[in-house]
Parts: structure tokens; C-alpha cells; sequence
């Protein structure tokens, strides 16, 4: 839901200087919340750390309606750290963050009709029976409108934000000076290998020819699967800044809070099985698990699977890590488990030298979860405090801070949002039978699953 201003549009600073001042701005207005923060303190008689200064809810507010204003990287950065945390955050950042996954703004008419006269030419409303003007959706990369065609294509059209493409490297860096200036992250750890991986994937992402042809790929892998629906891309009217498909029709995933629970697990047992085909069958991973990207028909039971710009491949030996890390799981052993961890660069050695008995620790919850027979219950979160209490002990030492490989971090991604959206369901899937199933070699299935 959006207020009035946000129904009105607020247009995207396409330009580099306006980005840098939106950037500048957001500096200074987050040092004068340090300093208001900072000599609030002190008058109380406390001696705060810059840190603290820094990362209050007022000055990551700033930071999120600032992203919100420029959509595009900045913005896209937000939301990964949002959704990556998930229980692992402060509840309060949790909910500051979470704006810049519901209210991205939308362009205001005339920017809208700037961009595509640009790509569709200055006539191109003749070419539709109706185009409707106010979106969809608005996310952080475009925003999404419905129209239909003489012929009666009715279609989906997601319509880049000018300037987006061009800006991503300065802003992937503008964000990476925030975080560092917040001390958020300890200066032995070196993000330029992801910050690099970042702004590859992003450029990716705002490649909207090479989404078309990913959209078309899935559609093609999952054409059999009557769990799925794929839209189908629309050639006429897509192009490098506009991607057209056929609209499809289904409710927000989310809205399945409130369905019945026979319901909530069939979509998530779905979802699941989708995610164990891309790790180990496909070879081909659509990595960011923004709760906006599945739509759910009721009448079919089917998922409507949208938004394709994040879509990777899955190296070899970040599937076969992941293969040797749940089958030491499933096979009871603790030190098979932290050596299959490390082996897939999930621990650091430094880590397990300095921690080893709080990862056994970690390692045995992990274990018991793992190995209970039945649906496992993801509304019951006992477990994730006991984690996250032991994680925390881990992560004051920030000399053992360790980031696994680039693969295996977007792979983790899809993982841990797709259990977060287990969560917010509080589904029941038997994920053990399911991974048991995924990992057998394919002489073991029935002929029709092996083919």
C-alpha cells in the first residue's frame, strides 16, 4: 500500500551528479543524526562508540528512504542485506529494511512516457488497446505495467528506470564507503572480489535481453511441471531497457499467511523442490528469493514464477559442496559436518581453531534438526535463537570473519530466502525425504523422474 506521495511517482535520478547528491545528502544527514545521537549520550553520562552512533533506527532509516529514492543498485544492495539476515537482525533494522522490499516509488508519468518513446518511439501508445499507467509494481532495477494489444495479447511489461545501468558501479561503491565508514564490516575483511560479483550480477540483472532469454530457458526446463507456470516472453515489445511477457494471473505469496496449512505446505513443497532441481539437476539457479518474484493461483495450486535477472549458473563444485555438506548431515557425524562446512567455505579455518567447541555446539543443533523424521515444522523457531545466540559469540571476533566463495554466497541466498518465506508461512515440509530424493543418483529414481 502507498500514500498519496508515493501514488503521485518520485522520478529516478538518472544522472551521476544527482546520484552523488543524493548520496551527499544522505551523508550529511546521517553525521547530524550522529551527532544529535552522539551528544545525547554523552549528557546522560554514557561514552559511545562510533558504531553505535552510527547504526541507530533513525540514521538506517535515512539510509532507506534514501535508497528507495534511487532504486537501481543502491537500492538492490539493501534489499540483499535485508533479505540475507533474516531472523539475524535486530528486529527493529529488520523492519527499517524491509521497506526497501514493499515501497520502492514508481516513475511519474512523464518520466515513464520519456523512456518508452525512447524505446517503442513517440507514437507508441497506437500500438496497444490499453496500456495502463499506473504500475503493477515498482521494485529496485523497474516497475511493472499491464496492457493489452489489438490482438489480444495481454501483457506484463517491466520498464527500466533510466539511468539504472549506468550507475550501478558508483553506486555498488557508494554503498560499500557507507558500510565501511559504519564500521559495520572489520577492515581485515577484503569485499572487493564480491563487490566486483556484485556489480557483474547487477549489470546482468539490468540486461533485460539477457532476462528475456532466461525467462525462456526456465520456461523450457519446467514446460512439463504442472507445479509452475513460466510467462511467456513477448519478442515484439521487448528489448534492452522494456521486457514483455503474457500476464499472468495469481495472488502474492505471501497472502498464503492466512490459507489453509495443507495449502501454505503443497506451495512451499513446490518452491522447495524447484530449489533442488536448480542445485542439482539444472545447473541453473534463479538466486534472489524476493518474496515479490512468486505469484500463487488458487483454482491450480500452481506457482507463478517471475523475474528472471538473477539468474546464474551453478558451478560444479559449489553442488557437489553442498552435496557432501547434507550427506555428513544426514549421516549423524559432527566432524564430517565441519569438515564438509570448511570444504565448501562455509567456516573458516580461523574459526574452527578458535571456536571449535561453540561450531560443535552450532553443528549438534543443526544435526538434530536435520535428522527429525516428518514434515519439519518452520513456524517453530526455537532453534534459530539458540543459532543466532551462538552465531553472535562467533561474529564478536571479527579477526575470524571468513566470506565464502562468490558461488556459494548467491546459492545460500535463494536458500535462506526461500526458508524465510517457509517461516512467514509456517509451513510443514518433509525437507529430509525431499533432499534424500535429490541426492540419489539418478539410476535409483523411477524412470520417469530419471529422465
Amino acid at each position: 500500500m502507498t500514500d498519496d506521495r508515493d501514488s503521485r511517482g518520485k522520478s529516478v535520478p538518472s544522472g551521476r551528479i544527482a546520484r552523488l547528491g543524493v548520496f551527499g545528502r544522505l551523508a550529511g544527514g546521517v553525521a547530524g543524526g550522529v551527532l544529535a545521537e552522539g551528544a545525547r549520550r554523552i549528557a546522560d553520562g554514557q561514552r559511545p562508540k562510533m558504531s553505535d552512533l552510527l547504526l541507530t533506527p533513525a540514521n538506517i532509516g535515512r539510509v532507506a528512504d534514501q535508497l528507495s529514492h534511487l532504486r537501481g543498485a543502491a537500492m538492490k544492495l539493501g534489499q540483499m542485506i535485508s533479505m540475507d539476515s533474516g531472523d539475524f537482525l535486530p528486529p527493529e533494522l529488520s523492519q527499517i529494511l524491509a521497506r526497501l522490499r514493499n515501497n520502492a516509488h514508481h516513475m511519474p508519468p512523464a518520466q515513464l512516457q520519456q523512456v518508452l518513446a525512447r524505446d517503442w518511439g513517440k507514437d507508441w501508445r497506437r500500438r496497444f488497446a490499453r496500456f495502463d499507467a499506473g504500475p503493477l509494481a515498482a521494485a529496485s532495477i523497474g516497475q511493472v505495467h499491464r496492457a493489452r494489444t489489438p490482438d489480444g495479447r495481454d501483457l506484463a511489461i517491466k520498464v527500466q528506470y533510466p539511468g539504472v545501468r549506468d550507475s550501478i558501479d558508483s553506486d555498488v561503491d557508494n554503498v560499500a564507503t557507507l558500510l565501511r565508514v559504519s564500521g559495520a564490516l572489520p577492515k581485515s575483511i577484503d569485499i572487493a572480489p564480491l563487490l566486483a560479483e556484485a556489480k557483474r550480477q547487477l549489470h546482468e540483472e539490468a540486461d533485460y535481453v539477457r532476462e528475456g532469454e532466461q525467462l525462456e530457458r526456465f520456461g523450457a526446463l519446467l514446460a512439463d511441471d504442472p507445479a509452475y507456470v513460466v510467462p511467456v516472453l513477448d519478442r515484439e515489445f521487448s528489448g534492452s531497457d522494456v521486457l514483455a511477457m503474457s500476464f499472468v494471473e495469481g495472488v502474492a505469496i505471501e497472502s498464503l499467511v492466512d490459507a489453509e496449512q495443507s495449502v501454505r505446505d503443497a506451495a512451499m513443497e513446490s518452491l522447495m523442490a524447484l530449489v533442488l532441481r536448480e542445485m542439482f539437476e539444472f545447473g541453473l539457479m534463479q538466486t534472489d528469493p524476493n518474496f515479490a518474484n512468486y505469484r500463487y493461483q488458487p483454482a491450480t495450486g500452481k506457482l507463478v514464477l517471475l523475474d528472471f535477472g538473477a539468474t546464474r549458473p551453478v558451478a560444479p563444485e559449489t553442488a557437489d559442496g553442498y552435496r557432501r555438506l547434507l550427506e555428513a548431515g544426514f549421516s549423524g557425524d559432527r566432524a564430517a559436518v565441519r569438515d564438509a562446512a570448511v570444504g565448501a567455505g562455509f567456516l573458516g579455518d580461523a574459526a574452527v581453531a578458535r571456536h571449535g567447541a561453540l561450531v560443535d555446539r552450532m553443528i549438534d543443533v543443526i544435526l538434530v534438526e536435520l535428522n527429525r523424521s516428518g514434515p519439519f515444522d518452520f513456524g517453530d523457531r526455537a532453534f534459530v535463537g539458540v543459532l543466532r545466540d551462538q552465531g553472535m559469540a562467533m561474529a564478536a571476533d571479527r579477526d575470524t570473519w571468513h566470506l565464502p566463495p562468490i558461488d556459494t554466497l548467491f546459492v545460500q541466498r535463494k536458500i535462506s530466502g526461500t526458508a524465510l518465506l517457509a517461516a512467514r508461512l509456517k509451513a510443514r515440509v518433509d525437507v529430509n525425504a525431499m533432499v534424500v530424493k535429490a541426492l540419489a543418483p539418478a539410476s535409483d529414481r523411477p524412470a520417469s523422474e530419471a529422465a
